[in-house]
């Protein structure tokens, strides 16, 4: 099972404030340790939302949002991919990010054959595996 571990923005991060060195070092080491236990995927800090963009669609129409974004504890600072058994471990391993005053989202992702209600002939998710050995490929 693959989750999506979102970090929420702050005003020190919707600000740019960097972590200080004693937490990217701790940060790190946990990144470490779940690569090295095979669950870590991805993960990646983001901008503040003033260097972001929202495109909202409305039947054909698309309109274009410059940020910043007012609703900071809406917002995320960074995020991590994992792949591991459970929300359960997932979890296990979320409690020990060397975090403090904060709180982290987990959220699953869909995986391909979960559609296959909506795909009975398979060729959609065929089309979607071609995608994902293109995009393994190039890194």
């Amino acid at each position: 099972m693959r989750f999506m571990v979102l970090i929420k923005a702050n005003k020190d991060t919707e600000a740019g404030v960097l972590p200080d060195e004693k937490l990217l070092t701790e940060m790190g080491k946990f990144n470490e340790e779940l690569v090295k236990a095979g669950v870590m995927l991805a993960g990646e800090g983001l901008h503040a939302s003033s260097k972001g963009a929202r495109v909202r669609f409305s039947g054909g129409k698309r309109t274009v949002i410059d940020g910043p974004f007012t609703e900071s504890k809406e917002l995320v600072a960074g995020f991590w991919l994992w792949q591991v058994k459970s929300k359960e471990e997932a979890i296990e391993w979320l409690k020990r990010a060397p975090f403090e005053d904060t709180e982290v989202e987990i959220r699953q992702v869909y995986e391909t054959e979960e559609f296959a209600e909506s795909d009975p002939t398979g060729k959609l998710r065929e089309a979607e595996e071609r995608l994902r050995e293109k995009i393994s490929s190039k890194r």
